[in-house]
């Protein structure tokens, strides 16, 4: 693991755009090798996308193959190399609504998808606002320690994803906090929400977040375009949260449908987000 993580932090330093062409051909070698993430990556694209012709979808898992590749150097280069090289050609939109929040003392969860560029992005959006993290411990303490290390370069803390406590704490105190709600989590409370039409084990803390610490929810949009970082802050969304979760959770998936649709790539279709399935539904993978 140690020399592992040595590469890596090796990696983070050669030229970025070098970075993006060997991150292609990583890409491509993994298209051809993990069979199994391929076949999950296949199903999702034609579980979301049924419309689309196969030929179209099939372009479509090459080039999120290539994006993944890609998003790998991005990993790296944001918790432990530098970011001046992305940070020169960065657009970013709605910082409005956060400085809005920030002057009422109003906290805000800042919901978004697994993307490849979550953590490159999440450290350019550092850059203007203080933002903490979830994410989820790993059982490597090798890992554990690489990657807090990594993330608290830039984020203002961390919280493991069964830290409720301190998260919400976060929160009430007016904090911004960095959230993706887009994975099945096992063991969680869940409903099942629609995601691009198909029913989908969606956790519901964003509902809980909200209705226990007042907090904002914001979805926010981030997406590569060449070697340009578009960063976008959206607007609360309005009445939310409602007294039911259900409906709650399903605005929250069609938020982050909308991120995939600006940049369909990008998104993380390896993992097996319809692993559960409502009674009666056979697993599609």
């Amino acid at each position: 693991m140690w020399i592992a993580l040595g590469t890596l932090w090796l990696l983070a330093r050669i030229p970025w755009p070098l970075q993006r062409a060997i991150g292609a051909g990583v890409g491509a070698l993994a298209l051809r090798l993990a069979a199994s993430r391929r076949h999950a990556a296949r199903v999702n694209l034609a579980l979301c996308f049924p419309q689309m012709p196969e030929a179209g979808r099939e372009a479509l898992l090459r080039e999120s193959f290539r994006d993944f590749g890609i998003g790998l150097f991005e990993f790296a280069r944001a918790w432990w190399g530098s970011a001046d090289p992305v940070r020169r050609d960065v657009r970013i939109e709605g910082l409005e609504h956060l400085h809005s929040l920030k002057a009422q003392g109003r906290g805000g969860l800042l919901v978004s998808g697994h993307f490849m560029t979550l953590e490159i992005c999440g450290r350019l959006l550092c850059d203007h606002v203080p933002l903490a993290g979830m994410y989820r411990r790993y059982r490597h303490p090798v890992m554990e320690w690489a990657v807090r290390r990594g993330r608290l370069r830039y984020a203002s803390a961390m919280f493991a994803n069964e830290d409720l406590r301190p998260a919400m704490r976060h929160l009430k105190q007016g904090g911004f906090l960095w959230y993706a709600p887009d994975q099945d989590m096992r063991g969680k409370d869940t409903v099942f929400a629609p995601f691009f039409g198909v029913p989908a084990a969606t956790i519901t803390a964003t509902h809980q977040f909200a209705r226990l610490t007042g907090c904002a929810v914001i979805p926010f949009f981030h997406r590569r375009e060449g070697g340009r970082y578009v960063l976008r802050i959206a607007p609360p969304l309005d009445d939310f949260p409602s007294k039911d979760p259900a409906p709650d959770s399903a605005r929250v998936n069609a938020a982050i449908e909308a991120m995939v649709c600006e940049a369909p790539s990008q998104y993380l279709w390896i993992h097996r987000r319809f692993k559960r399935r409502p009674d009666g539904m056979a697993p599609p993978y």
